[in-house]
């Protein structure tokens, strides 16, 4: 119906004008204009459908109320010595004389303390990687894991830059899950202990964590 309404719009403008084109001319202009108006309604209803996608919803719904700040300070232990290490290395650093290219898998305890004994509260898992070819600096990509209490399946999630022999470093938190969802904010490092020769070290993280 569409199209022969099209048709009649266009053989009644040509009569008005007294032209009669030669019938391939005409049957080529009423192709130009149906495949015109074809694209203009397919663009239409992409758009249409492009919207329906996504919608603003009522935070409420998912409970969220006041958002509130928690710290927390927990001892990252990063073993790589010994017969059950807790941090491997994938792949070693390009050159004896600087940490750029290392890449190193992490599933490190964490603990109240900084003795690797001490309570343990929950794992960082993830990774670090050796980014400053003149500089010893990582790219830390982790989840803090928490194990115990109220937080217990609960994560907060870490990317940033670790300056590591620098005395405090600062990381973006960039996102939690459980009672840490729409998490942000930052951690404060801190090297306690190095063991140079081995790589072991033990890191105190202070953590400022904004969340409903």
């Amino acid at each position: 119906m569409y199209f022969c309404s099209l048709y009649n719009t266009y053989t009644h403008h040509q009569r008005d004008i007294k032209l009669i084109p030669p019938q391939s001319t005409q049957m080529a202009n009423l192709i130009l204009i149906i495949t015109s108006h074809i694209f203009l309604l397919a663009a239409i209803v992409s758009a249409g459908k492009g919207e329906n996608f996504a919608k603003n919803i009522d935070r409420k719904h998912l409970g969220l109320r006041k958002e509130k700040l928690t710290f927390f300070r927990v001892y990252w232990h990063d073993i790589q010595s010994g017969s059950n290490p807790s941090s491997v290395v994938l792949r070693p650093p390009l050159s004896n004389s600087s940490f750029f290219g290392a890449v190193t898998m992490i599933d490190n305890r964490l603990t109240t303390a900084v003795s690797v004994n001490s309570t343990l509260v929950g794992q960082a898992q993830g990774m670090y990687a050796g980014t400053g070819q003149h500089e010893a600096s990582a790219l830390m990509v982790m989840n803090f894991a928490f194990k115990t209490g109220k937080y217990n399946g609960s994560t907060i999630s870490i990317l940033g830059r670790n300056a590591v022999f620098t005395k405090v470093r600062e990381m973006p938190v960039i996102g939690g899950s459980g009672l840490f969802r729409f998490a942000r904010g930052y951690v404060e490092a801190r090297t306690k202990w190095l063991n140079v020769k081995t790589g072991d070290a033990t890191v105190e993280y202070s953590c400022y964590v904004l969340h409903y």
